[in-house]
């Protein structure tokens, strides 16, 4: 029954995550393909949609082809930088629970987590994998080498979406005239106090008595005492007062880096820069934020859709890739 649920859940995602796809790809086609034919209102719907992908198709190829080869390496600069900061941080979460790993070896295993997220249908197999070869690391600490990555994961998307609310601060008079920004502002700030209430609870917990009856009815459980030792794990974060500000500080810095790393592509493609990148500083880790949200596979089809949904409006280019 569970098996048949699972199936039933990942084709209706699949399933959207097409018809998302589809439909971005068609719009952009069809803005392409607007630009080389005059006639356009004259064609029936059936040629609109076959000159879409047929025109469309080849004048959106060229535009990726012409992208600078500058603006792509560093581009790829950054993106090796966002790995990097996250073994730092990852090094970082993992030395709280007595936890050493190389350098060498954590980018090793960060590098094929990364892979699998990359590539898997999901956001989460990467992190699956990262707990496994964790775990292995470690004879006596396996629950705590789990949490790890579970932490990790958790205080990354929960200071991109404070990066996220502090550039609305830097860009308030553009979040307040658009209400498709307020919108998107709505929900970051929404996973911004989700995520923040998480990290409380999971840190700091709650009243001593209602933490042990929470523990001694998860010791019950089958495999509960690992899920206790994760427990315990996550409040010994909050007994170092030094290691939040640490993660956040470097976590700020790889927001950054991951923003930058889209940004210089879009640079390479002709974007304006100048007054709008300051803009793009908030719609870039905005999109990346809501995309985490398990809608679609990996959040294809939402990214994309949100792209042609919030730069025209921020920064006045039309809603196609030129």
């Amino acid at each position: 029954m569970n098996s048949t649920s699972n199936s039933l859940r990942l084709t209706l995602k699949l399933a959207v995550c097409l018809v998302l796809v589809a439909w971005i790809l068609h719009v952009i086609f069809a803005d392409e393909a607007q630009l080389q034919i005059k006639d356009w209102d004259s064609l029936s719907f059936g040629e609109q949609v076959l000159k879409s992908w047929t025109i469309g198709s080849a004048g959106l190829w060229k535009t990726i082809s012409g992208v600078s080869v500058s603006w792509l390496l560093v581009s790829l600069v950054f993106m090796g930088a966002t790995i990097f900061i996250g073994v730092v941080r990852w090094r970082l979460v993992l030395a709280v629970q007595g936890l050493r790993l190389s350098l060498g070896r954590a980018t090793s295993i960060s590098l094929v987590a990364h892979f699998f997220n990359s590539f898997l249908l999901g956001s989460t197999g990467g992190d699956l994998l990262k707990a496994y070869y964790a775990a292995a690391e470690t004879n006596h600490k396996k629950a705590e080498a789990v949490t790890t990555v579970i932490v990790d994961r958790l205080l990354g998307l929960f200071a991109m979406l404070l990066f996220v609310s502090l550039m609305a601060l830097a860009n308030w008079g553009i979040v307040m005239s658009q209400q498709r920004f307020m919108a998107v502002m709505l929900v970051v700030l929404g996973m911004l106090f989700i995520s923040g209430l998480v990290v409380v609870l999971a840190f700091w917990a709650g009243p001593t008595k209602t933490r042990l009856k929470f523990k001694m009815l998860l010791a019950r459980l089958p495999k509960g005492g690992g899920l206790v030792r994760c427990i315990e794990a996550c409040h010994t974060y909050g007994e170092n007062p030094g290691f939040l500000p640490r993660v956040l500080g470097w976590s700020m810095l790889l927001s950054l880096a991951c923003v930058l790393q889209i940004v210089a592509l879009g640079f390479g493609l002709g974007l304006p820069r100048g007054e709008h990148f300051r803009v793009l500083l908030l719609i870039v880790p905005a999109i990346i934020c809501i995309s985490a949200l398990p809608i679609t596979p990996s959040g294809i089809g939402v990214r994309e859709n949100l792209y042609v949904w919030l730069c025209p409006t921020a920064i006045g280019i039309e809603a196609k890739t030129r």
